[in-house]
């Protein structure tokens, strides 16, 4: 007959491993959403880069990726840092540094529509910013620096961090003050560059290589240029 001690033991073997087994299980889940195209951003902290979950926010996926494409998030920033929480992307017509031209701004201000699922907010997730209005999202979005259950079902989540959590790691350690309801990094966060590319097509690292020293580059002279011109 087995001892009391012996049956806690037991139970909480059980519980771990069923709590290990859950855990996987949503990571593996999570990996089944992503399509093949990827995003990175590279800032003056590291490289992050990310994934889509085009099956679970189509329409959100497809205006984040257009805003990509366009560069609209290049020399924009991370406004918010809340360890534990979340980092999150400004507005990129507020948060840029650099002017935005005709086709770039016609996209950012257009907005989609709440595509809330049933998708967990945990860490390395991307969620999408919003005000009360659910239909009210547009550029900003949030990586999700740890679990946030009480978010789930509220804000669209179209993705997830793929590379770079050591990054993310980095921008926790950044010293922060808080401004009403917001815990915002003292330095900023700069989106240097951004560049995309897809995990079907045949494997170009060293081209990817290349582009990402150029748009380094470009990034440091656009911000130069700012600076000399619009101090």
């Amino acid at each position: 007959m087995w001892s009391r001690k012996s049956a806690v033991i037991g139970l909480l073997g059980c519980v771990c491993f069923y709590t290990t087994f859950v855990s996987s299980a949503g990571a593996s889940s999570r990996e089944s959403l992503l399509g093949s195209s990827r995003v990175v951003f590279q800032t003056n902290f590291g490289d992050i880069e990310f994934g889509f979950f085009p099956g679970v926010a189509p329409k959100t996926v497809d205006h984040i990726f257009k805003l990509v494409r366009l560069g609209c998030y290049n020399t924009n920033h991370f406004f918010r840092v809340d360890k534990g929480f979340v980092a999150q992307v400004a507005d990129v017509v507020g948060g840029r540094s650099a002017a935005m031209n005709e086709r770039q701004r016609e996209e950012a201000e257009k907005t989609v529509v709440g595509e809330f699922s049933d998708v967990k907010h945990v860490r390395g997730i991307l969620s999408m910013g919003r005000y009360e209005d659910t239909n009210s999202a547009s550029s900003s979005f949030s990586i999700l620096l740890g679990d946030a259950p009480h978010l789930d079902g509220q804000y669209a989540i179209f993705g997830k961090v793929t590379k770079g959590d050591e990054t993310l790691r980095k921008l926790e350690e950044v010293p922060t003050r808080r401004e009403g309801i917001f815990v915002m990094p003292n330095e900023r966060i700069t989106i240097l560059s951004s560049y995309y590319y897809d995990t079907e097509m045949e494997n170009c690292e060293h081209e990817r290589s290349i582009l990402k020293r150029r748009l380094t580059a470009s990034a440091v002279e656009i911000e130069r240029q700012r600076m000399k011109c619009f101090p």
